[in-house]
């Protein structure tokens, strides 16, 4: 029993490196937060490493992480240095969930919801988007994949020119035809798709907070950048005092954690709709930045408000 014991330890996966040069053990807990050990949670699948916030510096960086996390049906549009007169296009979801395609139109769209996770969504998509770019250029059009971890190699922030990013969130998947001529034998899985995808609107005053409509439940999901232990904080201030009701009815009622960031949730009165949160939504984003920028000792209330809060997080993995 021993020696079956010490074949299984010396079999663990050798400790992998993050980017900010530390280390990771396979027992230890997982740098994403998820609570799980690293050697079953992002020391799975092939992964050779792993990006807590991979796509820290790119424009809209908050918009990627709702694209890639939370909305259904969206796209952004990229310029790829060496490739400027090339259309390509950054989607939420592609048709099977492909990495990339290189379309028979001649454009290249690459994908943010995949079947894969190496530890790095910032080079697996750039690594797939320079593949269907290579195919689009040979004149060739193709579903691009990724079975195992792409390797050493450019990042998105390493090719895309940039400095800002324009998304369009779209009812449905109709966008998936936009450069098709012949549909037919394509409309009825097109309409399966639609069905799946919940009502989505982004607000135009603040940046990267969605409205959806789950059919029983409406909510609000707003992506922030700030780091997580002032977020926290400034969370907590406004939540102690009542000052995180968005709208009448509305109720505060957690956050997920994604790719590095805190996404703040609202439950939200049915029937409520996007339109009606963009100045409520302003004034907030205008009460958490005085609260970011408070540095007083928190009082019991806020520090009884902020341990709830961190017990309200949810990690996306």
């Amino acid at each position: 029993m021993a020696k079956k014991s010490r074949n299984r330890a010396s079999a663990q996966p050798e400790p992998l490196p993050l980017y900010d040069g530390k280390v990771v053990g396979p027992r230890e807990p997982c740098p994403c937060g998820s609570g799980k050990r690293y050697k079953v949670c992002h020391g799975v699948a092939g992964a050779t490493t792993f990006v807590k916030r991979p796509f820290e510096g790119l424009p809209g960086e908050c918009d990627l992480v709702a694209m890639r996390e939370l909305v259904p049906a969206a796209t952004a549009p990229l310029t790829i240095k060496g490739h400027e007169d090339r259309t390509v296009l950054l989607a939420s979801l592609l048709p099977v969930a492909a990495p990339a395609m290189s379309r028979d139109s001649g454009q290249v769209w690459a994908g943010l919801q995949v079947q894969h996770g190496f530890g790095d969504p910032s080079r697996e998509v750039a690594a797939a988007l320079l593949s269907a770019l290579e195919s689009a250029e040979a004149g060739e059009s193709r579903i691009v994949g990724m079975l195992e971890a792409p390797g050493p190699g450019p990042r998105l922030q390493d090719i895309v020119a940039d400095d800002t990013i324009d998304v369009t969130v779209h009812e449905g998947f109709d966008f998936w035809l936009a450069d098709v001529e012949e549909r037919d034998g394509l409309e009825e899985a097109l309409q399966r798709a639609n069905d799946a995808a919940m009502p989505t609107a982004r607000l135009t005053g603040v940046e990267a907070a969605y409205w959806t409509n789950v059919g029983t439940k409406e909510h609000l999901r707003w992506v922030m950048p700030e780091p997580e232990d002032e977020l926290l904080t400034a969370l907590a201030r406004l939540h102690a005092s009542g000052a995180d009701v968005i709208v009448p009815g509305a109720r505060f009622v957690g956050m997920f954690r994604a790719l590095g960031l805190l996404a703040p949730v609202w439950d939200l009165p049915v029937g409520t709709g996007a339109e009606a949160l963009e100045e409520p939504a302003t004034a907030f984003k205008a009460a958490l930045d005085e609260a970011l920028a408070d540095t007083s000792d928190l009082t019991p209330e806020q520090r009884s408000a902020r341990a709830g809060l961190a017990n309200r997080q949810v990690t996306i993995r």
